[in-house]
């Protein structure tokens, strides 16, 4: 009985995920995404939730986070001297893989900050920044991101609601066809300006421009009113995020997650090439593995 009771409260929850927002995806699309995982966790941050359950939100609510637009220029010039020296980059392995896929289109990024995790490539190339983000306990990532003119992020959920994120404009072309689109609501980076929004509405980003575009990017923690789901928010972010840490350079740390990762897309790899050979054999075999595993946890136990 628990296990279906647990099973209704994820579906309900997911659905709910499934039609938050303007902008949806497929149910097909929904039930495979990352974010469905974590949609009971989500359906409760957003209940506890202390600034409004919206696509941007003001940033009065961030009083803290004006620090940053206050030394946006002490910032941008770390920004520039890592770019100049190649230091904002794609990963060469698989051991990222919150954004691996982004890679592919030209998106790239150098590590400030992860949860728990401290890399000294960031406190030896960026002193000033991460000696100024540790004076802001509610930022739990931050880092730098690139991405390349004529280059476009697909539209996607991310999978986690116990942040929020914040994106101040460094280096970007200060022009409209450079965007970030929100549930369907455009927002155009300049430099030295600061927004923030949910990430967990689906969302994407376009740079339609000749050049590049390079912002500050952080994980800010979502303001919540129940002292108990903060403490959750916190012994999540401490136990599960951490483990997703991707190094910037030789002797940064790896997380677990990642670890596992560079081993878990191996089979993602033998999985599209057979998507590309037969397809209707993949979706065969995909639903046919999807619902044995539903078998084997509800259905068998009342048969044997």
């Amino acid at each position: 009985m628990l296990k279906w009771i647990i099973l209704a409260i994820f579906v309900i929850s997911a659905f709910y995920i499934q039609q938050r927002g303007k902008v949806r995806h497929s149910f097909y699309r929904q039930f495979f995404d990352h974010s469905t995982l974590f949609a009971p966790i989500n359906f409760l941050m957003y209940r506890f939730s202390r600034v409004p359950n919206q696509p941007y939100i003001d940033t009065r609510y961030f009083q803290d986070l004006k620090v940053l637009d206050e030394h946006w220029e002490m910032i941008r010039d770390e920004a520039k001297a890592l770019y100049e020296q190649g230091g904002i980059k794609a990963s060469s392995k698989y051991d990222d893989l919150g954004f691996n896929s982004f890679f592919k289109t030209g998106w790239k990024r150098f590590y400030l900050k992860w949860y728990d995790t401290a890399h000294p490539s960031a406190a030896e190339l960026c002193p000033k920044t991460t000696a100024l983000l540790k004076t802001l306990p509610s930022i739990k990532a931050a880092m730098f991101t690139e991405l390349a003119p004529d280059s476009r992020l697909v539209r996607h959920r991310d999978p986690y609601a116990g942040s929020l994120r914040y994106h101040l404009g460094l280096m970007t072309p200060n022009d409209e066809r450079c965007f970030i689109d929100v549930d369907g609501q455009r927002y155009s980076w300049r430099d030295g300006e600061s927004v923030v929004f949910d990430e967990t509405y689906i969302h994407y980003a376009e740079n339609g421009t000749t050049q590049n575009r390079i912002i500050f990017f952080a994980d800010v923690e979502r303001p919540l009113t129940s002292r108990w789901m903060q403490k959750f928010n916190h012994w999540f972010g401490k136990k599960v995020m951490t483990a997703a840490s991707s190094p910037n350079e030789v002797g940064d740390r790896t997380g677990g997650l990642n670890k596992a990762f560079a081993y878990v897309y191996q089979i993602r790899i033998q999985a599209k090439a057979l998507k590309a050979r037969n397809r209707t054999l993949y979706y065969i075999l995909k639903w046919v593995l999807m619902l044995g595993l539903f078998f084997l946890i509800f259905i068998r136990p009342y048969l044997f």
